[in-house]
């Protein structure tokens, strides 16, 4: 299997000098579209406008509301639950974009003041939009921040997109949130959940629990820590250290340490299936790749964000899972 181009080179360079200077001059750069977004909003052209804040009437007579979400993940389930009484940007809606180093434009800043609902992933995982935020305040605005809502401290695990039940927790709480923006339409955004809960995720949700009851305990080995909560979630057992994991999230270097301790484990088929982030596939985790594929370890991908552009969040995820669980059957035998 042909492993992805790593494509976090600015977040290993902030560990070095002049990494760091690069990064503070981008956040000069971002101060410096948001001041330019403070003084443009009002004289924007009419396209402008027309993009970021156009809100016209739902079907059900409400006002169409304007969402902003930091990442198309979040994007994706935001639109199912809002139908047509809501019009959702997805700031980050490219496979080749890295939501930890983006950088905002002019247009981002003029969307996010104009949305009248907002969703960021938080726990230092998109700072950036947090800035855009800050730097937007409004009254009428209702912003949404899933590591908080989930109860995820800072330093914690940010990849809450991964975690089965914290889907559902944000699922109720987008709902919730349209009803009170718009409470003439509060019915329909009560079939929309319903129907996102019950039939759209139901192969995310019976595939979860069938990886859960079948292969619940097996051991797996992983590249970083986007997978550590579907493995919680699917009940595997990770053994890869959770330091190996955040290195390569953070894009840092792994411990000589650590990475003889995955050696082993992958010689010793200690464990069973490895799972690997294509979009950020490192040198050492090329590495740990062929080496399990040569050991007879079955290999499965995972993406950041949702892969192809334009997929649904539904089907990204039924997708990895289906080759979670095809590995895992390979492994084990059922």
């Amino acid at each position: 299997m042909k492993a992805a181009p790593h494509r976090r080179p600015a977040r290993r360079a902030a560990h070095t000098p002049a990494g760091r200077a690069r990064l503070a001059l981008g956040g000069a750069a971002v101060l410096t579209v948001l001041a330019a977004t403070a003084c443009s909003t009002a004289s924007s052209s009419g396209d402008d406008r027309a993009d970021a804040s156009s809100s016209g009437s739902g079907k059900g007579g409400g006002r169409t509301i304007q969402v902003v979400a930091a990442e198309n993940f979040w994007g994706s389930i935001a639109s199912q639950l809002g139908g047509s009484h809501v019009k959702v940007t997805s700031i980050i809606d490219n496979p080749a974009a890295d939501p930890h180093d983006y950088e905002p434009t002019a247009r981002d800043a003029r969307t996010v003041a104009a949305a009248r609902y907002t969703i960021v992933n938080g726990v230092g995982y998109d700072t950036w939009a947090d800035k855009l935020l800050a730097a937007t305040p409004s009254s009428g605005r209702t912003d949404l921040k899933v590591g908080d809502l989930v109860g995820v401290k800072p330093g914690g695990n940010p990849h809450r997109w991964y975690a089965p039940a914290d889907v559902h927790t944000v699922v109720e709480r987008i709902s919730a949130d349209y009803k009170k923006l718009d409470p003439a339409d509060a019915a329909e955004f009560d079939r929309l959940r319903t129907t996102f809960e019950q039939r759209t995720l139901g192969p995310y949700d019976r595939l979860t629990a069938e990886i859960r009851t079948t292969y619940g305990g097996t051991p797996v080995g992983a590249s970083e820590s986007i997978v550590s909560p579907l493995a919680d979630g699917l009940g595997l057992k990770m053994l890869t250290p959770e330091t190996f994991l955040d290195a390569i999230s953070e894009g840092t270097d792994p411990t000589a340490h650590d990475k003889a301790l995955i050696d082993r484990q992958i010689r010793d088929r200690r464990i069973k299936v490895y799972v690997y982030n294509s979009q950020n596939a490192t040198p050492d985790v090329k590495r740990q790749v062929d080496e399990a594929e040569a050991a007879g370890i079955p290999v499965a991908t995972v993406t950041e964000t949702l892969t192809p552009a334009g997929a649904s969040f539904q089907d990204w995820q039924v997708r990895q899972l289906e080759g979670i669980r095809q590995a895992l059957a390979k492994a084990v035998g059922r």
